[in-house]
């Protein structure tokens, strides 16, 4: 549709941020000017708690509203990314973002300068200083693992050749290398590629699968040097990196950010192994329904299930995501009801939109959902999860300063997983229709293989070879490959037979790239289960807990602000919990499809 077309209570009101370009360009010059005015306090900063102070107090005010103009922009520019004027206005923003971290690059080191105890006695002179407490022991706790002023500029200064493994990577995977082609059904040949891989391995047909699986991983076969030579160096520069900076390993220094400690890890990986009887009994369950002498690893992303092609129109949409989300109080469904008035969704797909959903926005916006919207249940979902985000972000605002007023990126997805769950369960519980059961249940059923399972995986195999390489062992392409297809054949058990082009798999998963990052997905799942879990089985004051957590902001690390939520991260039940939400989903799957 063009967005004339589309009804206006369905679209953003933006008009909140900004009523006119006016306003915007006057905001702009102002904010510009303010970050040219930080550079006079690099001098004066450390001269008393009042400078002190002023200068944080600068740099958050300006900070604040550079957000508000970015919002604006960006979300404008989402509208229609083909409009010139929201083009330049984003462009100028960010290179707002560029000024900002230029002229305030001396407030972190000159902190740092200090002992916390010159802080302590600067909050004894100016008491408004204690705004920041939480933000200035945050920076005090990296005090060990920084530099001195000419080690960092020194490191600093090695930026341009650091860290470009993962570009060099991208650019060879995506435009350098040229796969096979495969004949479809009716003849016709089309050229596999990274893009379109996803789409030909889900197909009906199981030859086409086949030969698509084969086609892709015959081309990663003959540069496996290459891939092993980018990621060996990737895993080097980190490790270098970690041991300049004093941590005792990588990972150490990956999980330093968020408090996380190593047990963490290690539990999830320890639970996942000791649950994969139950991902087993998934893939019966596939070979069963596919109705295969034998189950392959290209026959496990294909659906088990026809089409579904019900219809949920968004104003339909909208009344059971609230119905089933209102066990959450009737405060939560009282914010979104108002949200949806004062038009925080933009719905409907129109020419040149963006594509996809987010949550989007900042402390002086409404959090803003960006929705393409087409009936179908995953639309649904879309909308309950990205719910998730903005009510999380609504309430961390409004219970918290600007400071605080965020949350740590290690909790961002329990929020909208809580929602997708509640909205599953609660349509699982009323619909009266099987096939809308199986398909939801199947939903579910990849849901938990390819987010707590394969995630796993891939966080296991990140795990060992970093380990490897930090006892000085060599990460060749065979010893790469060797790893990768045992630890396939771990995962997927005696009944799937492991092909051998699995092997080279690991070269095309970017997020090998991403240092440590891919468990977040599975614990992220994880602690939403424990929560929806605490929330439906009516376990005393869940409810009130969880809103207690979406309140925390940054005033808690994350495994603090879950235990608001009754989630223990550092005990291995908590991943046990999801996985028998697992084997629950499989064995109503089974039971409605077939009878046992």
């Amino acid at each position: 549709m063009d967005r004339c077309d589309v009804l206006e209570k369905d679209t953003w009101d933006l008009r909140v941020i900004y009523d006119e370009t006016d306003k915007f360009n006057s905001d702009y010059e102002e904010v510009r000017n303010l970050i040219n005015n930080i550079k006079k306090y690099e001098n004066t900063m450390l001269n008393s708690a009042k400078e002190f102070y002023e200068t944080l107090n600068s740099y958050y005010s300006v900070s604040r509203r550079l957000e508000k103009l970015y919002c604006y922009a960006n979300l404008l520019f989402d509208t229609d990314t083909s409009d010139n004027v929201s083009q330049s206005l984003k462009g100028k923003v960010t290179n707002l973002y560029a000024l900002l971290e230029k002229n305030s690059y001396f407030i972190v080191p000159n902190i740092l300068k200090l002992e916390y105890s010159d802080i302590e006695r600067f909050y004894k002179k100016v008491p408004e200083l204690k705004e920041y407490e939480i933000a200035l022991r945050e920076e005090f706790r990296f005090k060990e693992h920084t530099l001195s002023d000419n080690e960092e500029k020194l490191l600093s200064s090695l930026g341009k050749m650091l860290g470009n493994n993962y570009d060099t990577y991208e650019l060879f995977k995506d435009c350098d290398l040229s796969f096979g082609d495969i004949t479809l059904e009716d003849g016709s040949k089309v050229t596999i590629n990274n893009s379109n891989y996803s789409l030909y391995i889900e197909n009906k047909n199981r030859e086409i699968r086949r030969d698509t699986f084969v086609t892709l991983y015959k081309t990663y076969k003959q540069y496996k040097n290459t891939f092993a030579s980018l990621i060996s160096n990737n895993i080097n520069e980190d490790i270098s990196i970690s041991k300049i900076k004093k941590y005792n390993s990588a990972i150490e220094c990956s999980l330093y950010k968020d408090e996380i400690d190593l047990s963490v890890y290690d539990n999830l990986i320890s639970s996942v192994n000791d649950g994969l009887s139950i991902l087993y009994k998934y893939y019966d369950i596939k070979k069963k329904v596919l109705g295969v002498s034998e189950l392959h690893l290209y026959d496990v992303y294909v659906s088990m299930l026809k089409e579904y092609n019900k219809e949920y129109k968004y104003d339909d949409a909208v009344e059971i995501v609230k119905r089933a989300l209102g066990v959450l109080g009737e405060d939560y469904i009282k914010v979104i009801d108002d949200g949806i008035k004062k038009r925080w969704i933009d719905v409907y797909p129109t020419k040149n939109k963006r594509t996809g959903g987010y949550s989007s926005g900042g402390y002086d916006t409404y959090p803003y959902i960006l929705l393409n919207y087409q009936d179908k249940y995953n639309d649904m979902s879309t909308l309950a999860h990205e719910l998730g985000h903005s009510m999380h972000s609504y309430y961390a605002r409004s219970n918290n300063s600007y400071i605080y007023g965020d949350y740590s990126i290690f909790v961002a997805e329990v929020a909208s997983t809580v929602n997708e769950l509640l909205l599953a369960k609660y349509m699982l519980k009323n619909s009266s229709s099987k096939e809308e059961k199986l398909y939801i249940l199947n939903k579910l059923m990849e849901l938990f293989r390819a987010t707590i399972f394969r995630q796993t995986m891939f966080a296991e195999f990140e795990r060992d070879i970093y380990n490897l390489s930090e006892n000085d062992e060599v990460l060749t392409a065979d010893k790469l490959c060797d790893m990768y297809y045992l630890l396939n054949k771990k995962y997927f058990g005696d009944n799937v037979v492991i092909d051998d082009e699995i092997r080279y798999e690991w070269e095309r998963i970017p997020h090998f790239y991403y240092n440590f990052y891919v468990y977040k997905y599975a614990t992220g799942l994880s602690y939403a289960c424990n929560i929806v879990n605490n929330i439906l089985s009516g376990k005393e004051n869940a409810v009130k807990n969880y809103i207690n957590f979406l309140k925390c902001g940054r005033t808690k690390n994350p495994r603090d602000s879950l235990l608001v939520a009754g989630v223990d991260i550092t005990k291995k039940e908590v991943v046990d919990n999801a996985i028998k939400m697992f084997d629950d989903i499989l064995n109503e799957f089974n039971l409605l499809y077939f009878g046992e």
